[in-house]
């Protein structure tokens, strides 16, 4: 007779344990034992949040080297059944070896359930009989749990749900965050009730009105936005460090359908705009995906939406200031270009109406449909077609935490019929169902990775660029860590063209998230190492920073609205010299519509206490030597990253902080 050492370990969530009774069998390479209960001197309380219990399982011999274990959690004569979150398994063999058995699972009904020994395995190695029928269960399983939905055609598909409730445990928001979620909703809510302000469909009066919106809810940054929003050389800073620096790009020969001419700009040191051009200091933002959307009717009233054009102008003192901005596609008489010279209103409610355009572009396509969306379908795909003992699923997973329960939420509250995006902004409705399929048809890959983003645009040594001087040394960091993973799994390009669930998770991703278009260049299948490498990137790149970039400053330059309005409710001038204060306030969105939008974006911009920074395991899928050694490098590298940004950030006046790695969530989590 032989004895294994067998340890369990309790999730120190809340609600995580249970009170049932368990059983345990461990099956290896030359047997299995019989399934037996565990039972200590801790009797009931084995198993409650955050327990580690051991337990003695008994043997005739030794059953070799472990494969796996079978759990369940049976109720005896309709007993309370309660959901147990079964963290990991520790079995010390009498051969001395120790085996480690990852779950983080919750188990909330009486069947068997099969779970693997820690070493990562691909498909092709897996020899053990039983190995591969758990395998191929699990896979099984998992398709029927994570099923393909259509929300909108042309557009990224999504999991399908009836609620929040019939997403699988392991991916719901956890009691801490769904609490936090419930109380920011329901205090902003009730702050905006109390003083009369989310039922009122007047305009407003005076802008300092506006003030008393949040106006205990303020960040530092947000103070500045509300003294700075009419500068130019703030204006022009957003586009480079605002929660939009995607669409800015380097100038080189001005656009057809933008007639400026020298002797409409004034440029410092009077300089021919041709001059300028050459020397790389012109750079214009194009909102021509906005062009011929049709604008929301709020409140009973035509809402109104511009596609600008702007044109900026990189000054001797490095400031990027504004110099021509045409609020529609197409020239004409009564499309008019407005300049710094114009008159004070002419000038700011031009400035006005591009920011409610970078607002839509932002909110649709930046931030839902390049990082939602596309981290929905990651995670989906892998979930369906990647199994636990995979390497890539160990990688992979923390990046997937809370996103399919978030993304339920935003179709629900958000963007469906009823929600907030649909009911109080400028592209809600059809407007907003078209620009998500134009983003999604105009997607690359190139754009997705940010060396390659960054040259694309011609801005390598535009100065003052924090997303790009921190985001390329984040993507480093984290190609480095791929590498350095997923080399060590595949040491030939031969390896990684045989993994058949690997090239199916890329395939789905293909087929679902970009809806086989070949044209975005995003791979159908993997055929070397350093493809497979770049996409992972990409991927835990997509969920983290880019995501954190493009978040988490939304109430930082949204929460004072005239610097972001969600809606417009006048439309532009088409003659100069007809604006006014009170034309501005007509323009901006009633009461009710401003503090929508801004109790949203301080929703969405708020962190919940259990959220886990870039880089940071509390669930160790890996426990190799060579694994933990890599993971502490790249803790190593994102330290020394988020001290260097945090020395520079002493000496702006605006603190860009969104690519620190100490504020970059692990996933798409809010």
């Amino acid at each position: 007779m032989v004895n294994y050492k067998v340890t369990v370990y309790t999730g120190n969530l809340a609600t995580a344990g249970t009170f049932n009774s368990i059983s345990i069998k461990l099956v290896g390479t030359d047997g299995e034992s019989e399934h037996t209960w565990l039972i200590s001197i801790k009797w009931a309380f084995s198993f409650i949040r955050g327990a580690v219990s051991s337990f003695t399982v008994s043997c005739p011999a030794s059953i070799g080297k472990l494969v796996l274990i079978e759990i369940d959690k049976p109720h005896f004569l309709h007993f309370f059944e309660d959901s147990w979150f079964l963290a990991k398994v520790e079995v010390n063999s009498p051969e001395g070896d120790t085996y480690n058995f990852p779950i983080y699972h919750w188990i909330t009904d009486d069947e068997v359930h099969r779970f693997r020994e820690e070493t990562a395995l691909r498909v092709f190695e897996d020899n053990h009989l039983l190995g591969r029928y758990s395998r191929e269960l699990e896979l099984e399983q998992r398709e029927g749990e994570y099923r393909w939905d259509v929300y909108l055609e042309g557009i990224p598909h999504c999991m399908k749900a009836e609620n929040t409730l019939s997403l699988p445990n392991e991916v719901r928001f956890s009691f801490t965050k769904t609490t936090e979620f419930l109380f920011t909703v329901s205090t902003g809510l009730a702050e905006l009730q109390l003083k009369g302000l989310s039922g009122s469909e007047e305009n407003w009066s005076d802008i300092h009105d506006i003030d008393q919106v949040f106006c205990c809810k303020r960040t530092d940054i947000s103070e500045y936005v509300h003294d700075h929003w009419q500068e130019d050389a703030f204006f022009g800073s957003q586009f480079l460090n605002g929660v939009n620096p995607m669409l800015i790009q380097r100038c080189s020969t001005l656009p057809n359908n933008l007639p400026v001419s020298d002797d409409m700009v004034s440029l410092s040191g009077q300089c021919s705009l041709a001059d300028e051009m050459k020397r790389g200091n012109i750079f214009l933002c194009d909102y021509k995906r906005l062009d011929g959307l049709k604008p929301n009717i709020i409140n009973g009233k035509e809402q109104y939406l511009m596609a600008p054009l702007v044109l900026l102008h990189k000054t001797p003192d490095d400031e990027l200031m504004p110099i021509a901005i045409q609020l529609r596609q197409t020239p004409a008489d009564d499309n008019p270009i407005f300049f710094p010279t114009d008159s004070e209103y002419d000038w700011l409610i031009a400035k006005i109406f591009v920011r409610n355009a970078d607002f839509n572009e932002h909110q649709l396509n930046v931030h839902l449909l390049r990082t939602h969306l596309l981290a929905e379908v990651f995670a989906v795909s892998l979930l369906r077609n990647v199994p636990m003992v995979h390497p890539l699923y160990k990688l992979l997973v923390p990046h997937t935490r809370y996103t399919l329960q978030i993304n339920y939420l935003a179709r629900d509250l958000l963007i469906s019929e009823t929600g907030i995006f649909t009911r109080f902004v400028s592209s809600g409705g059809e407007g907003m169902k078209t620009l998500l399929k134009r983003s999604l048809a105009s997607l690359t890959y190139s754009s997705l990775c940010i060396p390659d983003d960054i040259a694309a645009r011609g801005l390598e040594d535009v100065p003052n660029f924090y997303y790009r001087d921190d985001g390329l040394k984040l993507w480093d960091i984290i190609h480095r860590f791929v590498q350095g993973v997923l080399s060590f799994f595949y040491k030939n390009d031969d390896e990684l063209q045989k993994d058949s669930e690997l090239q199916k998770w890329i395939s789905d991703i293909f087929e679902h998230g970009i809806l086989s278009q070949a044209g975005t260049g995003i791979p159908q299948s993997f055929t070397t190492v350093a493809e497979l490498v770049k996409f992972v990137t990409m991927v835990i790149f997509t969920c983290s920073g880019q995501h954190s970039a493009v978040n988490t400053g939304q109430f930082d330059y949204g929460g004072w609205m005239p610097n972001t309005p969600s809606s417009l409710q006048h439309p532009p001038p088409t003659t100069k010299g007809t604006t006014s204060e009170a034309t501005m306030l007509q323009t901006f969105p009633n009461v009710n519509t401003t503090v929508q939008g801004m109790s949203t974006l301080w929703l969405l911009s708020k962190q919940s206490t259990d959220f886990v920074s870039l880089g940071q395991y509390p669930q160790e899928h890996f426990s190799e030597t060579v694994h933990c050694q890599l993971i502490k490098d790249f803790q190593g590298e994102l330290q020394e990253l988020s001290a260097a940004i945090k020395a520079r950030n002493e000496n702006l006046e605006v603190p860009y902080t969104y690519l620190d790695p100490k504020e970059v969530a692990n996933s798409v989590d809010i």
